[in-house]
């Protein structure tokens, strides 16, 4: 049975598997991973997000024996670039990675940002050629899955073809979210909405949801909701004022989860 997977618009979300380390673009070597090495499907801690719950031993040991190992990426170094040959896809382990877009003028603007347990390349999927860039924002580490390889196994694997589909369902939803947001949505609305999204994504990764640093500067954020920084700066200044957040730089402390929902217009 073949996949045909539909056109992606851009990257932003939860799950698929884990494990090893890419780095592309910087070199085409690959190389077994020297750093957490024995990590695999089967014990990472990450598992219970990025596999489907159907998945047998013996499907996760397949699914592992695909997966391709190399050296993290260093902060700032890409993943992949935008024209890139669409090859593979790519489950991050630990750090995080922005996707971006460059415009006709040569800006760049940011179209997501992808936590432990995401996965991220599927805009190569229908044109066989990556439509955005991926970049590190600190030190991380990707699983990279060959996506032929992925193709065949899913075949024999209907959960892991289901859970696929429901990975790309899942991003166009949240592709039409962030278009509602950014055509509709005040400031606070767009800075509340991107703070709920990290603490939903953390607590999914069993991490604080209430107090974490962001991976992202000031310039990033802007970017993404499309806003000024100095507006992004003063939408923090007025949450904290409020009461709803505590800013110390980069480090962030939900305050009032449910006056942040309230500012981001989501209700309870």
């Amino acid at each position: 049975m073949n996949i045909d997977y539909t056109e992606r618009l851009k990257p932003a979300t939860d799950d698929f598997m884990t494990i090893h380390l890419a780095d592309q673009g910087e070199g085409p070597s690959l190389r077994h991973c020297t750093h957490d090495y024995q990590v695999s499907c089967g014990n990472c801690r990450l598992a219970s997000i990025c596999l489907p719950l159907a998945l047998e031993q013996d499907d996760i040991q397949q699914l592992d024996n695909i997966i391709q190992r190399s050296k993290p990426l260093q902060k700032n170094q890409h993943l992949y670039r935008e024209g890139d040959e669409f090859q593979s896809v790519f489950a991050v382990r630990s750090g995080t990675l922005k996707a971006y877009k460059t415009t006709d003028d040569g800006r760049e603007q940011v179209t997501g940002f992808y936590f432990p347990g995401e996965i991220l390349g599927m805009d190569g999927i229908s044109s066989n050629t990556h439509a955005s860039s991926a970049k590190s924002l600190e030190t991380a580490a990707v699983c990279e899955i060959p996506f032929t390889s992925l193709e065949k196994l899913s075949a024999l694997m209907p959960s892991l073809q289901r859970h696929f589909f429901q990975l790309m369902s899942r991003e166009i939803t949240e592709d039409q979210q962030l278009i509602t947001l950014l055509s509709k949505n005040s400031a606070d609305e767009r800075v509340a909405s991107l703070m709920l999204s990290i603490s939903t994504r953390n607590a999914r990764r069993k991490l604080s949801a209430t107090q974490f640093r962001l991976p992202m500067s000031r310039v990033d954020i802007g970017n993404y909701l499309g806003l000024t920084v100095e507006t992004v700066s003063r939408v923090f200044s007025r949450m904290q004022k409020m009461d709803v957040l505590k800013v110390d730089n980069k480090e962030i402390e939900i305050l009032d989860l449910e006056d942040l929902r309230g500012m981001a217009n989501l209700g309870s």
